[in-house]
């Protein structure tokens, strides 16, 4: 993020200041920001500080309460690590041919390797917290 701020703040004095615009600082900001969302991801999923609606779920106890727990993180796993597969295909494809960005050329593996980093991770984060998952109790925040 800090990166992004210094880059911004560079463009600027650069347009500014100079008179000659960075054309690819836009693009790498865009990609800056995705890295950071999804990484951002992992940990809300490390943390259990995801969104979600709980306006009846809140009022269960017991069993029914573990089972909704474990179908919520087992629904969270599968389709983090559909997202994360397809986005495997993605990647792959672009590596097969070596597919850059218009603007600053920058291979597409970089940002499209952001998704299949950020579900993969996620995936394997619910894994390995389940049983946080499935009490409701993510005692050791970060």
């Amino acid at each position: 993020m800090l990166a992004g701020v210094a880059l911004n703040f560079v463009a600027v004095f650069s347009r500014y200041v100079l008179g000659s615009a960075i054309f690819w600082t836009e693009e790498v900001l865009v990609l800056i920001t995705i890295w950071g969302v999804f990484i951002g991801c992992v940990a809300i999923a490390w943390k259990g500080e995801h969104l979600s609606m709980d306006l009846f779920s809140s009022k269960l106890r017991g069993l029914p309460k573990r089972v909704l727990r474990g179908a919520t993180a087992a629904t969270l796993v599968a389709t983090s690590a559909f997202v994360a597969w397809q986005s495997w295909q993605i990647v792959a494809l672009f590596v097969a041919t070596d597919a850059v960005s218009a603007g600053a050329r920058i291979p597409k593996v970089i940002p499209h390797s952001a998704l299949l980093a950020g579900f993969g991770l996620m995936a394997l984060v619910v894994i390995v917290r389940i049983r946080a998952y499935l009490s409701g109790d993510f005692g050791g925040r970060l």
